[in-house]
């Protein structure tokens, strides 16, 4: 449990002592140190129902609510705000307690089956900039939700089905005939996909083939079956290696394909007008969606099949949903696409929840993003205006990256600048991104994200390796560091009152699908630990023993909260810079 619900559990004990059930009890964290750590603002709430001033109802609560192992001060502010700044010794007691534990007293809630869908290429092409926040703030929030203790199953929904992919095989069937090897053709998928789409718009009888090689792939020919998975397996490769150098938790495990719910489409259909969701309209199976009407008051047009027999992405999404539902007996499912889907998952919901292929318990929740923009605030690509490939962005982060630490005084060998440059670079481009509110676009610039100021991955970094300095100089092992924890300065307080915070706040990203919330979290547990460490010298001679080893504690606490909140986000640390 943490502070935020053992205040709430509190603060709705007082209310029920006071008569008063089912209300709201809306507690926030202060941002203004002057006001404590947390203020109670439910007394605004309460004013209508009990006819009474909010001041005069948080004076009552103040009189009930029992905080003394917890609260040095209790203050009325304001029209019936109560602030709440917390106890020195009930900090260091609780930060003592996440120092002795491995999950730096996270408790796990009571465990939900979480679908993840996340990533999700075409593997048409290669993974470009456009992936990238579907695949890191997917992976990031399935790794908080691990960390909270729940069973997470992630889901890379590829695009591998489909009329393109008839172009593709007919492409690569000439390619091979040719005697030309699968890895050699596809080498550059790009190049591959340019080359056949060429083929296609150009060359005479090519789109006849493409068309009959989607027949022969729908319907099961082992040929043309066996080419496609060649071209599938080489494809899933590409997308490997840029899911390595990323360094995000997907695996060829997790991926479940368009093409394996082609099994249950025809269920689909069946069932959706068995129920009378789904009729027919100009020989298409069409759902007319009553709850979304237009200004002229007609319903929303969901097509699950079109009129010559063929699916869409709309039946795809509704066979995932069954089996999410009966085989992976998900509790929660969470997607992230960009925004300019929300509609389609909108839609898809209601569909589903009309044919009970949503139970009511089960939550869908799209989770949309903004768009990566340039510094002319257009969609960020190459100064031709081609797609960026992402392994390629990610190159370049690193040799930016190796320039800059090249430049930095350090006794760095040529190799070890190698490899700080990878984390670092890496590390960079997806803080950047993480630590920007996923709704928002947002603007990709270079000198920024690599910048050891602000809010930046390399700050958060060099903090770390700042942290473990101290314990070399110490001669200390951190691991083992277990000295008693006493607050006695305001930037001890500031900084353990961030510590304790932890878990409230993965609570709050794994709630909300908001990785940024993390990345200020850790940033302000830097900022909080330097200043800290400014006002309170650890290593100096004349610092007594005791002193000294609270402190130790608490800067082992900083670094553990740092490299786990950091590792959680998919971002390497380092042991020296």
């Amino acid at each position: 449990m943490n502070i935020q619900q053992v205040l709430t559990q509190r603060f709705t004990q007082a209310l029920a002592d006071m008569d008063i059930t089912d209300a709201p009890v809306p507690l926030s964290r202060s941002t203004r140190p002057e006001f404590g750590e947390y203020q109670f603002n439910g007394a605004m709430a309460l004013a209508k129902r009990l006819k009474q001033k909010p001041r005069d109802i948080a004076e009552k609560i103040l009189a009930h609510v029992k905080l003394d192992d917890i609260a040095s001060k209790l203050e009325l502010a304001g029209p019936g705000f109560i602030n709440i700044h917390l106890n020195d010794s009930f900090l260091a007691d609780w930060a003592q307690k996440a120092l002795a534990d491995e999950k730096l007293g996270v408790d796990s809630p009571k465990p939900d089956r979480i679908v993840v869908d996340l990533s999700s290429p075409n593997l048409a092409k290669e993974m470009h900039v456009g992936h990238l926040r579907s695949t890191i703030i997917g992976d990031a929030t399935a790794k908080v939700l691990e960390y909270l203790g729940h069973t997470v199953i992630r889901q890379n929904h590829m695009g591998d089905w489909g009329t393109q992919f008839g172009m593709l095989l007919a492409h690569l069937s000439d390619k091979l005939a040719s005697s030309e090897v699968a890895e050699t053709a596809l080498s550059d998928l790009e190049d591959f996909y340019r080359e056949a789409k060429v083929r296609f718009d150009n060359e005479e009888g090519f789109a006849d083939r493409a068309r009959e090689h989607v027949v022969k792939l729908q319907s099961g020919d082992e040929q043309c079956l066996a080419l496609w998975q060649q071209f599938i397996d080489i494809s899933i490769k590409h997308s490997e290696e840029v899911y390595e150098k990323l360094n995000v938790s997907l695996t060829r495990e997790d991926i479940m394909g368009e093409s394996a719910y082609n099994h249950d489409l025809h269920n689909v259909i069946d069932e959706l007008t068995k129920q009378n969701v789904a009729v027919s309209d100009q020989g298409a199976k069409v759902v007319f969606i009553e709850e979304m009407k237009d200004k002229e008051g007609k319903p929303a047009v969901y097509i699950v099949q079109k009129s010559g027999g063929g699916f869409l992405y709309s039946t795809t999404d509704l066979a995932a949903i069954r089996y999410r539902t009966n085989t992976l007996k998900a509790d929660r499912t969470l997607i992230f696409t960009d925004a300019r889907q929300a509609l389609h998952f909108k839609q898809t919901e209601i569909v589903a929840r009309k044919a009970g292929f949503l139970p009511p318990a089960l939550t869908y929740e799209h989770c949309p993003f903004g768009m990566m923009l340039g510094k002319d605030g257009k969609p960020f690509k190459t100064r031709s205006g081609d797609t960026i490939k992402l392994s390629d962005l990610l190159d370049e982060a690193i040799e930016r990256a190796q320039a800059l630490i090249a430049k930095r005084e350090n006794n760095l060998s040529e190799a070890e600048q190698l490899e700080v440059a990878k984390v670092v670079g890496i590390g960079a481009v997806k803080y950047a991104d993480l630590s920007k509110n996923r709704t928002t676009d947002y603007i990709f610039d270079w000198d920024t994200m690599l910048s050891f100021e602000g809010n930046t991955a390399p700050y958060l970094q060099y903090a770390y390796t700042r942290i473990r300095s101290i314990f070399r100089k110490a001669d200390v092992d951190m691991g083992k560091v277990s000295g008693k924890i006493t607050i006695e300065s305001k930037t001890e307080h500031e900084l353990t009152t961030k510590l304790i915070q932890f878990e409230e706040v993965l609570s709050a990203v794994g709630k909300e699908a908001t990785p940024h919330l993390l990345c200020t979290y850790l940033y302000d547990v830097a900022s909080a630990f330097m200043r800290f460490y400014e006002a309170n010298p650890i290593l100096k001679s004349d610092v007594d023993a005791t002193t000294r080893e609270s402190r130790l504690s608490q800067a082992a606490l900083t670094a553990r909260t740092l490299k786990t909140g950091l590792e959680i986000l998919g971002i390497s640390t380092l042991e020296a810079m």
